[in-house]
C-alpha cells in the first residue's frame, strides 16, 4: 500500500503540474490560444481527473497542505513518516513535472510559475482565502458517505472556479508544491513564500472549521 501511496502521490502530482503549468506555458508561448479560461480549465480537469485516478490509492491530495491539513485532523494520515513520505513524493513528482516542461520548453521564461500581479500581501489574502475554501470543500464533500462519490468533481470545480476568478491577480496556486516546482527551474523565487506559508495556513484553518460541522469527533473519521 505504501508503494502504491507513493506512486499516486508522485504521479498525481506530476500530471497536476505538467498539465496545469504546461497550458500557461503553451498560452504564453502561442500568443494566447489557450486562454486565461483554458488555463483556469486545465487546472480543474487536472485535478478531478486525478482524484479519480489515484482517490482509492492514497486519496489523491497532490498537495502538501492538503496533506498536511489531513494529517492534523487524523485523517489517513496517522504519523510523521507517513506524512513526510506523502510530501516528499509530492515534490519529486512536481519538480520532475517541471524539469519535463523545462527540457521541452528550454526557452519559456515563465514555466508557469505564480507571481502576484498586485502587492504581496494582497495575493497572501487571496491565496489563504482560497486554500481555506477548497479545504473545506474536500473535507466537507470527501467525508462524508452521501457525497464522497462527488469529491473529485466538487474539488476540481472548486479549483476551476478559485483560478478563474482570482488566477489573474495572485496566480490561484493553493498548492505549495505547484508553485515550488516551477520557481525552481524559471530561476525567481522572491515571492514564493506566498505561495508555501498562504495555503499550508489556510489549509489547517479550514481544519478547524470544518470540526464545527462534525457530530462525531474527526479524529474517529
Amino acid at each position: 500500500m505504501k508503494k502504491q501511496a507513493f506512486w499516486a502521490e508522485l504521479l498525481g502530482t506530476y500530471a497536476l503540474v505538467f498539465f496545469g503549468t504546461g497550458a500557461i506555458i503553451v498560452d504564453h508561448i502561442s500568443a494566447g490560444s489557450i486562454s486565461h479560461l483554458g488555463v483556469a480549465t486545465a487546472f480543474g480537469l487536472v485535478v478531478t481527473i486525478m482524484i479519480y485516478t489515484f482517490g482509492s490509492s492514497s486519496g489523491a491530495h497532490i498537495n502538501p497542505a492538503v496533506s498536511l491539513s489531513f494529517f492534523m485532523e487524523g485523517i489517513g494520515i496517522k504519523n510523521n513518516r507517513i506524512l513526510i513520505f506523502y510530501i516528499f513524493a509530492q515534490l519529486l513528482g512536481g519538480i520532475l513535472a517541471s524539469a519535463s516542461l523545462y527540457f521541452i520548453f528550454p526557452n519559456s521564461p515563465i514555466m508557469g510559475q505564480t507571481n502576484p500581479s498586485g502587492t504581496a500581501f494582497q495575493s497572501f489574502i487571496l491565496e489563504f482565502i482560497l486554500t481555506f475554501f477548497l479545504m473545506l470543500v474536500i473535507l466537507m464533500v470527501s467525508q462524508k458517505e452521501t457525497t464522497k462519490p462527488y469529491t473529485a468533481i466538487a474539488v476540481g470545480g472548486t479549483v476551476f472556479l478559485e483560478a478563474l476568478v482570482m488566477g489573474p491577480i495572485c496566480g490561484a496556486s493553493m498548492n505549495p508544491i505547484r508553485s515550488i516546482a516551477p520557481a525552481i527551474f524559471a530561476n525567481d523565487l522572491q515571492h514564493l513564500w506566498i505561495y508555501v506559508i498562504a495555503p499550508i495556513a489556510g489549509a489547517i484553518s479550514a481544519g478547524y472549521i470544518w470540526r464545527t460541522f462534525q457530530t462525531n469527533s474527526p479524529k474517529a473519521l
